[in-house]
């Protein structure tokens, strides 16, 4: 993990490096972080922050799944950092308990894969290493892409749950 950093990243410090479970492990991690950083960081720093780990999750990704020479690892949780920092920071203010409830959703739809995300998880599967020069960057985009899905599904259901 410590070899290069961006492994620590893409491994969401270590979590990712659970046997058990690693995306909800990277998810469980970004919950915690979330709490953590809310001291410090506002609406708008929140903002900034998830602004900047998506391109750096891309990056993180990217050379992360080369290094291991896996297109899609389930490791590399930075995709599930990003993506639910994204849902909390949009559904806040909420209770502890409705940070379980999107928890519980976010990680159905990154799970489970349905419908928009499961096609966005689909998008860069079949792609070639040997004969595409890109390939690797094309996955790096795929690991973070249907996580980002996901979390729009997540804030979907929320937004209707809250409005009906």
């Amino acid at each position: 993990m410590f070899s290069h950093p961006a492994h620590v990243i893409a491994l969401g410090l270590g979590s990712g490096l659970s046997r058990i479970a690693p995306g909800t492990s990277g998810t469980l991690w970004a919950w915690v972080a979330f709490i953590a950083l809310s001291q410090w960081l506002g609406e708008f720093g929140w903002g900034v922050l998830i602004a900047l780990s998506i391109p750096v999750g891309w990056w993180a990704s990217t050379v992360t799944a080369r290094n291991m020479g896996v297109l899609d690892p389930g490791n590399i949780v930075i995709d599930e950092v990003v993506a639910f920092w994204l849902v909390l920071w949009l559904v806040t203010p909420t209770s502890l308990v409705g940070q379980a409830l999107a928890f519980g959703l976010f990680r159905y739809f990154d799970a489970a894969k349905p419908g928009p995300v499961g096609w966005a998880d689909r998008l860069f599967h079949d792609l070639q290493a040997d004969t595409d020069r890109h390939a690797w960057t094309k996955a790096g985009w795929g690991i973070m892409l249907d996580d980002l899905v996901a979390a729009g599904c997540t804030l979907l259901v929320v937004a209707i749950w809250r409005f009906v």
